[in-house]
């Protein structure tokens, strides 16, 4: 029996830093042992590379510029058009992919895996938007990551089939931490006063981390920011004018092999989100495998549903720095109920947000709507509407 041919249409592939990114490299590295897995991409400069990592052809399309954060690459559709294969796999938002699936998909069968609605800039929408709702009807399948996206994403909406496939994480590397990582938790907690708390994350508007920084007035404890992005120096400013600097800690962009020392070093994980775009918050799950309880926001998403009120954390209001400093001082103060959550954190992680789940449930979908009897209509030529 031949190998099952799957290409995953995707906007950049790692080593380009982004949550979308990790989770379609575990994806292509996790099914390459069983699959003949391709990617296309956009490269980050203007060439087209060939590449084989870990068992998985990469092609990196050659990028001539960014226009809206959509990278500018005019060969990608014919990288996409002529790899050979049973299923393709198109990671939404993701215009360039998506129109050249649109007007042409290389393989009997197409997964859409709806990582979030676009809602930037303002007339995605209603532009790109009327393409994205053709192909999500015609897709076989669309995937989300939480029951709560597929309920509010009104592009999922209009799927014939839908199945939820939650993200997965290496759980082990951060439950169990080695000699180094506890020395280097312990460095990084020495001299700080507590409670501390950490967020790790882009410095971009959605993370809410005004609001953050707002809510640090009033609480007691340091706060770790492990990230950066181009809201740095207005986030800077914001500090020093509350006068916090002694008590906000801005990490950088930490390394991938030091993140577990971050969630050692502290007490709990704050993701303060505040946009429709923040859909599930895999830091949260990171977070909650490393034994932290998570605050984190009631977003109409998939992030209170990672993080259960009362069960792994607490849930407050989006915006509202008020409500986060209450919860804040609430876990701050209480190391009885900090650790109740703690552990309540790590055990739905280990219950529901392992990568082998992930991968499981990727590949039953993509093995079931490979068997089926009919495949989906011819995307071109779909109407817009």
């Amino acid at each position: 029996m031949s190998r099952l041919r799957v290409v995953h249409a995707a906007k950049y592939y790692p080593p380009v830093p982004g949550g979308m990114e990790t989770v379609i490299a575990d994806l292509c590295a996790g099914t390459a042992r069983d699959w003949d897995v391709s990617v296309v991409a956009a490269h980050d400069r203007r060439e087209t590379v060939y590449e084989r990592e870990g068992g998985v052809t990469v092609v990196r399309a050659a990028r001539h510029g960014v226009a809206a954060s959509v990278p500018l690459c005019p060969s990608y559709p014919w990288h996409l058009w002529r790899r050979p294969a049973d299923c393709v796999v198109l990671h939404e938002p993701n215009p360039v992919a998506g129109a050249s699936v649109f007007l042409r998909t290389p393989a009997p069968r197409l997964i859409v895996w709806h990582h979030s609605d676009l809602l930037r800039p303002a007339w995605a929408p209603s532009t790109y938007g009327r393409l994205q709702r053709a192909v999500y009807r015609r897709a076989d399948c669309v995937i989300v990551s939480s029951p709560n996206l597929a309920a509010a994403s009104p592009l999922v909406a209009v799927a014939r089939r839908v199945a939820v496939v939650p993200f997965g994480i290496d759980l082990a590397r951060f439950q169990h931490p080695s000699a180094g990582t506890a020395a280097r938790a312990a460095a990084l907690r020495a001299g700080l006063p507590g409670p501390i708390m950490l967020f790790v994350g882009r410095f971009v508007y959605y993370k809410g981390l005004d609001v953050l920084i707002d809510a640090m007035r009033d609480c007691e404890g340091t706060l770790l920011l492990a990230g950066d992005g181009p809201l740095e120096p207005l986030l800077r400013a914001r500090v020093a004018a509350h006068g916090l600097q002694a008590r906000v800690r801005f990490l950088g962009r930490v390394a991938d092999d030091e993140l577990p020392a971050c969630y050692r070093a502290a007490d709990l994980f704050v993701l303060p989100s505040v946009a429709f775009t923040e859909t599930f918050g895999v830091v949260q799950v990171e977070a909650m495998a490393a034994g932290l309880p998570v605050i984190s926001t009631r977003l109409p998403t998939g992030v209170p549903w990672v993080n259960q009120d009362g069960v792994s954390g607490l849930t407050v209001a989006p915006g509202d720095a008020g409500a986060l400093a209450g919860a804040i001082r609430r876990l701050g103060s209480d190391p009885h109920e900090r650790a109740r959550l703690a552990h309540g954190a790590a055990a739905r992680a280990h219950a529901r947000f392992a990568k082998v789940q992930m991968l499981a449930g990727f590949r039953d979908v993509v093995e079931q709507v490979v068997s089926q009897a009919a495949p989906a209509a011819a995307l071109a030529g779909a109407g817009l509407s």
